[in-house]
């Protein structure tokens, strides 16, 4: 029997907020153990939560990205369970009425429909050591948004391509950095397999523990064929959650899955509903950025990059940001020269640095080898590729009359290879080219020095 897979995601995002969603407690990631806490997000007996709305803003802005519909009615629930993350024994979250409805996320010429987006308040992190367990409440509190993607994958591919997609969408925006290694962008999977044809869902799994978006993609690539022998021996699939071990390779029961009726959700008493006006809704309008895929397709056509290029550079909002200020006349070859660098941010370099560089190789000025040389000094100094040129004794010798003068010696002194070249083979003329570079010390134009060597050996 033919089964196919049934794929949807959970991607808990960290807002790109100063303080946490309902205190003034700090954001930052790094800080030593439980020093951004307060009595808030520390869950004290009395204290009172305040709404941060910048973090509402960015989960709005999130949802008109992606197309939802705006919730202009909203409110906030608690959410129970008892465990040392969440020192009140609840978290403060979105149930029935979330800020953002539907929308979806384009992939490879499909949308994958998401659900609903909602805002919640992250939880504090637990440490585990040899025989005793810690948890810092630092995270505690920091604005997390919850994107849920309808069930509408059918291959690890599409969730790869859905979170790489996502990600883009965000970073974008501005609303999170989304940096999986410090858990700012999360996802648990959502997976069961039917057999092809069958309308019905089978009994879901969901993998918790993956802290990249390969490792989501190597995770499903493992329990999607699990499942599959599971059903194949006869054995029964159960509602559960499973681990994902990364260096194993494989997944592991965690527990039982739990239902929403084991969280019992109630309206949260200590907070207002959240009401967006049509005021409010104009003005974060107005935040809506060029999103990835158009930006894509502007670089091809405006630009007149293949495809791969583009995509390179608009998978990284600050590395299209700077080819933009770069382009110039070749913007082929500036986008060549940025795709080699692994962090455009971390460099000295200007945009109009890359454009001056390219300026040197087109006019002749210096070879595309020793471009190679003059951009890995622009890389550690910051200096202008001119002064390098300089600085280094660079420039191509593109002054005919000297040129003429090193390929008469040239030919002078290799009879040999001007006779080859006589008889028919035309590669002769590179031995020419060669013994003229020599002789310049390198710095003779190549193209100019073989366009004089063709010409004096046609008259000869």
């Amino acid at each position: 029997m033919n089964y196919e897979a049934v794929i949807g995601l959970e991607v808990h995002v960290q807002l790109k907020t100063q303080s946490k969603l309902f205190c003034g407690c700090a954001t930052e990631f790094g800080a030593e153990p439980n020093t951004r806490v307060c009595p808030v997000c520390l869950g004290y007996p009395g204290v009172l939560p305040v709404m941060n709305a910048e973090a509402v803003r960015k989960t709005i802005l999130s949802g008109l990205m992606i197309g939802c519909k705006i919730t202009q009615f909203s409110k906030w629930d608690r959410k129970n369970y008892f465990y040392p993350d969440m020192p009140k024994n609840y978290q403060v979250s979105q149930y029935d009425l979330p800020l953002c409805l539907g929308g979806a996320v384009q992939i490879s010429g499909k949308k994958l429909g998401v659900t609903r987006i909602h805002l919640e308040e992250d939880v504090a992190k637990s440490f585990h050591f040899d025989t005793t367990s810690g948890v810092d409440f630092n995270r505690a509190g920091t604005p997390l948004m919850e994107i849920v993607s309808e069930p509408e994958m059918r291959s690890p591919e599409d969730a790869f391509a859905y979170l790489t997609a996502l990600k883009e969408i965000l970073i974008t925006g501005g609303v999170s950095d989304c940096d999986m290694e410090k858990g700012q962008l999360r996802c648990d999977c959502n997976v069961s397999v039917r057999p092809v044809g069958q309308e019905k869902f089978g009994e879901k799994v969901e993998i918790k523990n993956m802290n990249s978006i390969s490792g989501v993609k190597r995770a499903l690539e493992y329990e999607i064929p699990r499942q599959i022998a599971a059903l194949g021996r006869g054995e029964k699939i159960f509602q559960e959650t499973r681990r994902w071990d990364d260096e194993a390779g494989k997944t592991s029961v965690m527990r039982t899955k739990e239902y929403a009726h084991d969280y019992r959700y109630f309206p949260e008493p200590d907070l207002m509903p959240v009401t967006v006006s049509d005021a409010m809704l104009a003005e974060i309008q107005k935040l809506l950025p060029e999103l990835p895929e158009a930006r894509r397709q502007r670089f091809i056509y405006q630009y007149g990059l293949p495809e791969y290029d583009a995509g390179v550079l608009v998978a990284n909002a600050a590395l299209a940001k700077f080819f933009e200020k770069a382009a110039g006349k070749n913007p082929k070859a500036v986008a060549n020269w940025m795709m080699s660098v692994s962090d455009i941010t971390t460099t000295p370099i200007q945009p109009t640095q890359i454009g001056e560089l390219v300026t040197a190789i087109d006019a002749g000025q210096i070879s595309g080898k020793q471009g190679k040389d003059v951009f890995a000094a622009m890389l550690t100094t910051g200096k202008s590729p001119a002064i390098i040129i300089q600085e280094k004794g660079l420039a191509q010798v593109s002054d005919t009359g000297a040129l003429e003068a090193f390929c008469e010696q040239a030919i002078a002194g290799n009879p040999k290879s001007v006779a080859d070249f006589k008889a028919g083979n035309k590669a002769a003329v590179n031995a020419l080219v060669g013994q003229v570079m020599k002789l310049s010390k390198g710095k003779a134009n190549p193209q100019l020095v073989g366009e004089i060597l063709a010409k004096k050996l046609h008259s000869a």
